[in-house]
């Protein structure tokens, strides 16, 4: 990671850093929740500042809604962070957002345990029927 972006995630308001002050990940998911934030900053979608503050503001807004703070919610708060600004920004829309989440929702039913999730086209049609 560059010094500017090592420099840019101090003021990620609770980041979980390691001993390198590099980002820990208790799970993929976080790592590519984390990724996607990098990538949308680097081509441009919106500063660090930005970013920096709409992640602030979920905080806030879980905190306020009774979130105990324990760690294990921190990038649950990024990823919601992340749509919002993206909806925000006009990338997408909260509409599309629940589209994917739901068709996420499909690709992940029909996955064995274990394996990896893969959407597919069918995943955007709906759940699929019941087995007869």
């Amino acid at each position: 990671m560059s010094d500017a972006s090592t420099a840019d995630l101090r003021t990620c308001p609770g980041l979980p850093l390691g001993d390198r002050e590099q980002p820990v990940f208790a799970e993929p998911w976080q790592a590519q929740a984390f990724a996607m934030v990098l990538q949308l900053h680097q081509r441009g979608l919106f500063t660090w500042p930005e970013w920096a503050a709409a992640l602030t503001e979920q905080i806030r807004r879980a905190q306020a809604a009774g979130d105990a703070d324990l760690g294990d919610t921190y990038y649950r708060h990024w990823l919601a962070a992340l749509e919002a600004l993206v909806a925000a920004k006009g990338a997408t829309t909260d509409a599309e957002l629940t589209r994917y989440a739901q068709a996420w929702d499909h690709a992940a039913d029909r996955t064995p345990h274990g394996q990896p999730i893969v959407l597919q086209a069918a995943d955007f049609d709906g759940p699929p029927h019941a087995a007869q």
